[in-house]
């Protein structure tokens, strides 16, 4: 029987010399490694108290959904500036070059709900604490952030000090 991380699709050198790829398409497209991936999810979650789930675009929809599926959770977007037809909150986080803005519905969440956060992988983590801060403006507190990876070596749980972070699979970025 294959383990999660014999899914995953290593590729060289991508997208620039000596950098490893961890791509998990190839865990998506194939029946058992895509149930395997949900059913981690869904362990690692388990002993955490949450109302609903949020996923960040777009691989945090691809993992998000089906988790919010199985345990009966509603699910909330987290999209690309532009991109909700309703009034939305957004946030502005620091890229390695620029800036970039995500933006829930203003209603998405409620004042107490607690929030589960998803996403398929953690490098440095400035997404997601962008997402986790746009949960809090909106008076919901995080359960937890969780993911399909975690690239170490980028050290995003640095910079997620104080939410519980777990992810199902962890890489040394060589």
């Amino acid at each position: 029987m294959k383990n999660l991380a014999d899914y995953v699709t290593n590729i060289p050198d991508f997208p620039e010399p000596g950098i490893i790829f961890r791509d998990i398409t190839s865990v998506l497209q194939d029946k058992e490694g895509l149930k395997l991936a949900i059913d981690t999810l869904i362990e690692l979650s388990s002993d955490l108290d949450f109302d609903v789930i949020a996923g960040t675009e777009s691989r945090g929809f691809l993992l998000g959904m089906p988790l919010a599926y199985a345990l009966g959770k509603g699910f909330v977007l987290i999209r690309k500036k532009g991109k909700l037809p309703r009034e939305t909150v957004s946030k502005e986080y620091s890229l390695e070059y620029g800036t970039a803005e995500i933006e829930m519905h203003k209603d998405a969440i409620n004042k107490g709900d607690k929030v589960l956060l998803v996403d398929d992988l953690i490098a440095t983590g400035g997404t997601i604490k962008a997402s986790a801060e746009l949960i809090e403006q909106l008076g919901g507190s995080v359960a937890g952030l969780l993911f399909l990876v975690e690239l170490i070596d980028l050290k995003g749980r640095d910079v997620l000090e104080g939410y519980e972070v777990r992810s199902a699979l962890q890489f040394h970025e060589n």
